[in-house]
């Protein structure tokens, strides 16, 4: 196929839907260009690093329960870019994490490929075969042949709602549970464990970043990124981020025993489209007729393995329909 002939397709989102699927595109011979309002690539696979310290702030790790993404995670392991956290055990398979952060997991997808950061799109605006994506700035890019959005469902749906009223209906049958986050790096106590599952608590879960292959290890500070349960997360909702740290903290505290010396580094987090609790359990939305599509774990399930399979799913449905369009 010559390159100038080849069909171009946009790609909104480069969390790991978004990648899955601009690679799949890619690798088919299309031109495939990704834009995403973030300033890195992951999405919810998030990581902050201040100061030499490090914290996966949002998605913890990835595992395999299909080939597809068994295959994927041992080409991000070759690249460097994943590892086996070996100090999660317990599971069907290994859990994987992104070196050196959980947004570098999926970076190899995006080798080759058109990607623009920090550029949000506002509208969705043309017609079949000719869309135009209108950025938050003033510019445009275009024209595309199809546009694929793989955004969090209820962001999706407002971008699909005034081109594809249906789909963006189907995308708000999604719904998610809110995740507060808090980020603290100070001297704890020497046998703390590297990670902690409470049963009960505002804390679903914590962990010491330091412990997680490729991260810094500053000596004398241990790297706290405590996620609280949706309850406590959807009641905390509407409060500033700051005042995340101190109850989650003192929460930590408690499980552990033992206080935390004076912090060196604490930062809030909040995540509204967190984890999927309800999802469509169809692989992607495609809607030939108009050339739209929308793909992500709200589609399968609510986890990192859901999504890569999403995309993918979305990128054979455009694959196909790009074959029978000739």
């Amino acid at each position: 196929m010559n390159s100038l002939s080849a069909p171009r397709y946009a790609v909104i989102g480069a969390g790991m839907a978004g990648l899955a699927c601009a690679d799949a595109l890619a690798g088919g011979g299309a031109r495939v260009s990704v834009v995403d309002k973030g300033r890195r690539l992951g999405g919810r696979l998030a990581t902050r690093a201040r100061d030499g310290r490090s914290f996966d702030h949002g998605a913890q790790f990835a595992s395999a329960e299909g080939p597809a993404f068994a295959d994927a995670l041992a080409r991000f392991e070759a690249a460097g870019t994943a590892a086996v956290w070996p100090a999660l055990g317990g599971g069907p398979g290994p859990r994987y994490v992104g070196v050196p952060g959980m947004a570098d997991l999926a970076a190899p997808l995006a080798d080759g490929l058109d990607v623009r950061l920090a550029t949000e799109v506002a509208a969705i605006d043309g017609a079949a075969g000719a869309w135009t994506l209108r950025l938050k700035d003033g510019a445009a890019l275009g024209p595309f042949d199809a546009v694929l959005v793989t955004a969090p469902a209820p962001q999706a749906a407002a971008l699909l709602e005034p081109v594809a009223a249906d789909l963006a209906a189907q995308a708000v049958r999604a719904v998610y549970a809110p995740c507060a986050a808090a980020m603290v790096a100070a001297p704890g106590p020497a046998d703390a464990p590297a990670f902690l599952r409470p049963e009960a608590g505002p804390i679903g879960w914590a962990c010491r970043s330091e412990t997680r292959p490729g991260r810094p290890r500053p000596a004398g500070v241990q790297q706290w990124l405590i996620h609280a349960t949706p309850e406590w997360s959807a009641e905390h909702l509407d409060d500033d981020k700051a005042d995340l740290v101190a109850p989650l903290q003192a929460a930590l505290e408690a499980l552990l025993g033992a206080p935390l010396g004076p912090p060196v580094y604490s930062a809030g987090h909040k995540w509204r489209y967190s984890l999927v609790t309800e999802a469509l359990g169809l692989p992607c939305l495609f809607e030939p007729e108009r050339g739209l599509g929308a793909a992500g774990d709200w589609c399968l399930d609510g986890r990192v393995e859901a999504a890569f399979e999403s995309g993918r799913a979305l990128a054979a449905a455009v694959a196909v329909w790009g074959t029978l369009r000739g």
